[in-house]
C-alpha cells in the first residue's frame, strides 16, 4: 500500500545517483456533516494498556523498564552564572510575553568530526571537508562547507555550521565529505568520501551523535564515521533585581518625591539606550521598588563587565520629570548584592556636584539583590535530554461511515491515503525525532471490538493490550490499515477515557526532579464529543500535567465544542468549576488544510507545543537534564 511520505523517502536519490557516478552538483543558497454516532449497547470496555515502553513505572498491573536517568545539575551560586555560552542571541526581548504566532525559530551551530575516512591520495592522506546540504522543495541545497582539513583522516572541522531550527517542520540534512583536489568549487572535481543524511531534530534530540558515512550506493564507506554535536546559540540569562532608596533628594514643593528609575545601556551610537524603568513609588525618599526581571542581553549585551548607566528621576504628570541623580556600574559589580548583603551606590547630581564644594549626593540607591538566572528555552530541554512521548487516539466511531465507501473518512483511497492517515503523518514525523526508541502507542475509541463485539473507549489498534507499541509513524500506519477490516464502528464518541489513559502515565512522569518526559496526545475525530463534562474535567485535570493534546477536526462537522476546549480564547472550565491552570489543548479542522502543502499542517498543529512544554517545566521550576550554570 502507497502511504504518506513515501516520496518523502526517496527525495535525495537523484542527488545520490550523482554521487555515486562521481557527478555532484548543488545549488548555492545564502542563507459534510455527518450523522450521529449509534448510542452505545452495554459498558464499555476497557482495556488497561501501558502507554509507553523503557519509560515509568506503571501504574496498576502494568508492565515498564526505566530509561536511565541522566545526571542532574543546579545553577548555584550568582556569580558562576556570569559566564556566557556561546551567544548569538534571537528570540524575543520578552520571553515571558508571548506575541504572536509561537513558532520556535533559534540558531543551532553543529560541529562535526571525522573518524577514519577514506585514503583517497596516493602520496599522502586525503585533504577532507564538509559540506552542508538541506533538502528545500524536494531538492538538496548546499547551505555552507567547512575548511580543508590537509592530510588528515580525522578531522575535526573548526568551521561550524549554523542554521535555523524550526520545531513544526522536518528539516532534513546531509553532511557529505569530500578530499579536495583541485581550487574548483564544483563538487564532482573532487574525490567522494561519503554521507550521512538525518534531521536536524534527531540531532537535536541526541545532542551528540556518531553514525556511519554511506556511498552512493548505500554501502558503507570503509570504517568512515562522522560525528555531530548541536549546541543552541543563544544567552538565555535573565536577571532579576530588587532594588531600593534612602535619603533621596526632595523635588516637590509640598510633598517629598516620587521617584522612579531608568536603566540604560550604551547603543552602536555611541548614545545611551533606555533598557528598562521601575514603577514610580509616590511620596517618599525611601523608596522599595517591587523586583523586576530583564532579560540580560538587554540589559548589557550579555557582557556583564559592560557599563550600564541608572538614572533616578522625580515623577511630574505633565512629563516633566525631575532629575534626582545617576551613577554607573556593572552587573558584575551588582551581583555581589547576595543574601543579607547588600550594594550602595551613590545618587549623583553633576551639576549640584559642581556647584557646591559641600555637596556629597543626591541620595542612596541600594541593590537588595541581583540574581542572574536562565530562561531555559524549548531547545534547552530537549538537549538537555528530555523525550516527547507520543500517544495517537483515533475515532472509530458510526459517523466515519464504512471504511469500504469511497465516502468513508475512514477509506483508504488509491493514493494510499485519507484524513485520518495525513493527520497521523503531519504530527508523527515531526514528533518521532524526539523519542529514542520510537516505539508509539495507537489507541482506537468508538468501536465494537472481537469476538464479543462490546464497544470500547480505549483499544490497542494492534489488538495487543499488553504491548500497544507501534515502531514509527510507518507501524501506527500499518496498525491502522490492519484493523480497519476487524472492527465494527459504533459509538459514541467519549475522549476522556484516552486522555485519562495518558495523564496516568503523565502523573508518573512528576515524581522525577528533572525534564525528562513530556506527553503528548494526537486525537483525530470527525464529530462531536459526546462526554463534554468528562473531557473538560479530564483537560483541566491534565493541565497540571507534563502532558498536551492535540486534536484533528476530520470531515466537514459543526467543531464549535473543540473549538470550546481550545483555551487559546478563554479558560476551560470543568463541571466542577476548576479552571486549567494553563492551555493544553490545540485544535486545528483538517479542511482548512486539504489544499495546502502537509507541512502546514504541521506547523500549525504544532505551532503552541513548545510554548506548553517550556511553560509546564518553568512552573514546575524543572531546569533541563545536566543543565550548565548560566
Amino acid at each position: 500500500m502507497a502511504r504518506l511520505g513515501e516520496a518523502g523517502a526517496q527525495l535525495g536519490g537523484a542527488a545520490d545517483s550523482a554521487v555515486a557516478a562521481g557527478g555532484w552538483r548543488s545549488e548555492k543558497t545564502t542563507g459534510s456533516g455527518r450523522g450521529s454516532d449509534l448510542p452505545g449497547s452495554g459498558a464499555a470496555l476497557r482495556r488497561e494498556t501501558p502507554l509507553k515502553r523503557a519509560r515509568l513505572p506503571a501504574p496498576r498491573q502494568t508492565t515498564a523498564w526505566a530509561r536511565p536517568a541522566r545526571g542532574e545539575e543546579r545553577p548555584s551560586d550568582c556569580r558562576e552564572l556570569l559566564l556566557p555560552e556561546l551567544m548569538a542571541y534571537t528570540t524575543s526581548s520578552s520571553p515571558s510575553v508571548p506575541v504572536g504566532p509561537q513558532y520556535c525559530v533559534c540558531k543551532v551551530e553543529l560541529s562535526v568530526c571525522g573518524q577514519n575516512l577514506l585514503d583517497r591520495d596516493v602520496t599522502s592522506k586525503s585533504d577532507p571537508f564538509c559540506v552542508l546540504f538541506m533538502e528545500v522543495n524536494g531538492k538538496w541545497t548546499e547551505i555552507d562547507r567547512t575548511e580543508t582539513a590537509v592530510n588528515n583522516l580525522n578531522p575535526a572541522f573548526s568551521k561550524k555550521f549554523v542554521i535555523d531550527y524550526r520545531f513544526e517542520e522536518v528539516q532534513k540534512l546531509k553532511f557529505a565529505l569530500f578530499d579536495q583536489d583541485k581550487s574548483s568549487m564544483q563538487l564532482y572535481e573532487h574525490d567522494f568520501l561519503g554521507e550521512f543524511s538525518c534531521t536536524l531534530g534527531t540531532i537535536v534530540s541526541s545532542k551528540k551523535m556518531t553514525r556511519a558515512l554511506l556511498l552512493g550506493n548505500g554501502k558503507p564507506a570503509g570504517k568512515g564515521m562522522i560525528m555531530i554535536a548541536a549546541q543552541e546559540l543563544s544567552d538565555n540569562r535573565v536577571i532579576t533585581l530588587s532594588m531600593a532608596g534612602r535619603k533621596l533628594d526632595k523635588k516637590d514643593l509640598f510633598g517629598k518625591s516620587d521617584p522612579f528609575l531608568e536603566f540604560y545601556k550604551p547603543g552602536d551610537d555611541g548614545k545611551w539606550m533606555l533598557v528598562h524603568r521601575t514603577e514610580v513609588i509616590k511620596y517618599t525618599l525611601d523608596p522599595v521598588w517591587k523586583p523586576f526581571t530583564v532579560p540580560l542581553i538587554s540589559l548589557c549585551d550579555g557582557d556583564v563587565e559592560r557599563q550600564i548607566k541608572i538614572i533616578c528621576h522625580d515623577y511630574d504628570n505633565d512629563g516633566g520629570h525631575d532629575f534626582i541623580g545617576e551613577f554607573q556600574t556593572s552587573v558584575a559589580k551588582m551581583c555581589e548584592a547576595q543574601d543579607a548583603f547588600s550594594v550602595e551606590f551613590e545618587c549623583i547630581n553633576p551639576k549640584k556636584q559642581k556647584k557646591k564644594r559641600s555637596y556629597k549626593n543626591s541620595g542612596i540607591i541600594i541593590v537588595k539583590s541581583c540574581k542572574i538566572t536562565r530562561d531555559y528555552t524549548f531547545l534547552d530541554y530537549i538537549l538537555g535530554g528530555c523525550q516527547l512521548m507520543f500517544t495517537v487516539g483515533i475515532d472509530f466511531t458510526a459517523s466515519n461511515g464504512n471504511p469500504r465507501d469511497p465516502t468513508s473518512l475512514h477509506y483508504i483511497n488509491p493514493m494510499g491515503t485519507n484524513e485520518y492517515l495525513s493527520a497521523i503523518w503531519a504530527v508523527g514525523q515531526i514528533i518521532q525525532d524526539y523519542d529514542t526508541d520510537k516505539m508509539f502507542p495507537a489507541l482506537g475509541f468508538g468501536a465494537q471490538l472481537p469476538p464479543d463485539w462490546k464497544v470500547s473507549h480505549e483499544f490497542a489498534i494492534n489488538f495487543n493490550p499488553t504491548n500497544p507499541f507501534c515502531l514509527g509513524v510507518e507501524g501506527i500506519v500499518q496498525a491502522y490499515s490492519t484493523c480497519l477490516p476487524h472492527i465494527r464502528f459504533y459509538g459514541p464518541t467519549n475522549f476522556s477515557p484516552i486522555i485519562n489513559h495518558v495523564a496516568r502515565f503523565a502523573a508518573q512522569a512528576t515524581q522525577q526532579q528533572s525534564a525528562t518526559q513530556y506527553f503528548i496526545l494526537l486525537i483525530i475525530t470527525d464529530g462531536v464529543i459526546s462526554d463534554m463534562d468528562e473531557t473538560r474535567h479530564a483537560v483541566v485535570q491534565a493541565s497540571k500535567l507534563p502532558m498536551s493534546i492535540i486534536i484533528v477536526g476530520v470531515g466537514n462537522a459543526d467543531f464549535a465544542a473543540m473549538e470550546f476546549l481550545d483555551g487559546d480564547s478563554r479558560v476551560v472550565r470543568s463541571y466542577t468549576g476548576e479552571e486549567a491552570v494553563r492551555d493544553i489543548v490545540q485544535f486545528v479542522p483538517f479542511r482548512e488544510f486539504r489544499s495546502a502543502p502537509k507541512e502546514t499542517l504541521a506547523k500549525a498543529v504544532l505551532a503552541e507545543l513548545p510554548q506548553q512544554v517550556v511553560q509546564y517545566f518553568k512552573h514546575q521550576n524543572l531546569p533541563p537534564i545536566n543543565s550548565e550554570p548560566a
